[in-house]
């Protein structure tokens, strides 16, 4: 029972650090940035759609303006 135990132990250790490296290299990379860049360009696009969608007389500058109207 106790090999059992360490060997998981082992196991688990491995795959943390291989996940933690796996991390690193995708943010030292550069691709993190590029991809939070193209979320917050979409997410930032979608709001703007439903904003227009929603209010197209007014332009908000935020979602918070429309809140109201997304909850009814």
């Amino acid at each position: 029972m106790k090999l059992q135990n360490m060997r998981d132990n082992i196991v688990a250790l491995s795959a943390l650090a291989i996940g933690t490296f796996a991390m690193a290299g995708v943010v030292g990379s550069g691709a993190y940035a590029q991809a939070a860049g193209a979320e917050a360009r979409g997410v930032h696009a979608l709001s703007t759609v439903m904003v227009e969608t929603i209010c197209p007389d007014q332009v908000p500058t935020s979602l918070a303006a429309v809140s109201t109207e997304v909850a009814r």
